[in-house]
């Protein structure tokens, strides 16, 4: 009895042409708007070690007792705020967002390139992405996490699951990752773009506030 420790490719033929994949890869998103589908979305996100530097047996307590009786609840009266007749905005926009960078790519590139998205958290998970572009043959793997800025919390969490996903597998595809690209001119351009379209059709406002999502030091 044969045992088979890690994800193999039995029907890999050789003659398959080999592809560059592209894995947009975003913090994720719960099945549903409440409390019932919160609670393992959160527990699975607030236990990630990148989110949450505290000591495990402390923050077990800490979450067992005070955050997950609590949060699940309140958190998805504020999901349903935003929830759409289509499911979650996050999942919507990101697959629309990987079916555009798919296009791009083809005009570029005809077929040689495949693009899949995944979650950190909930579905599609990043093992489904990334079996997604193994299947379309994908050799070379570009890990795109939908985070601007760098932070240990989001991008560093995405590496550590496709990671983690990468070592059950028998064959590793060459691999590289985008860290941050708040800086790159067509990012920045975008976003004045969409500033000025706004501007364009309701008319320039006195002022212009903008927010960036922090971490408290």
């Amino acid at each position: 009895m044969s045992y088979n420790a890690y994800h193999g490719q039995p029907d890999y033929s050789h003659d398959t042409v080999a592809r560059v994949g592209v894995l947009v890869v975003n913090l994720g998103t719960p099945d549903a708007p409440t409390a019932k589908a919160l609670r393992p979305y959160l527990k699975k996100f607030l236990f990630d070690p990148r989110v949450i530097e505290i000591r495990p047996i402390v923050w077990w307590f800490i979450m067992r007792f005070f955050v997950l009786p609590f949060r699940p609840k309140r958190s998805a009266a504020l999901y349903k705020n935003i929830w759409t007749d289509q499911g979650s905005p996050l999942l919507i926009h990101t697959a629309e967002q990987a079916k555009k960078l798919q296009k791009v790519l083809n005009e570029r590139f005809g077929e040689q390139v495949a693009v899949e998205y995944a979650m950190r958290i909930g579905q599609p998970g990043l093992d489904k992405g990334l079996k997604a572009l193994e299947q379309r043959g994908v050799q070379k793997l570009l890990v795109l996490p939908m985070f601007p800025q760098y932070s240990g919390t989001t991008t560093a969490s995405a590496f550590d699951g496709v990671t983690e996903e990468l070592q059950k597998w028998r064959w590793i595809p060459e691999f590289g990752m985008i860290s941050h690209f708040h800086d790159q001119p067509g990012y920045v351009d975008a976003l004045a773009k969409s500033i000025r379209e706004i501007w364009d059709r309701d008319g320039e406002p006195d002022k212009l506030v903008m927010s960036f999502h922090g971490i408290p030091q």
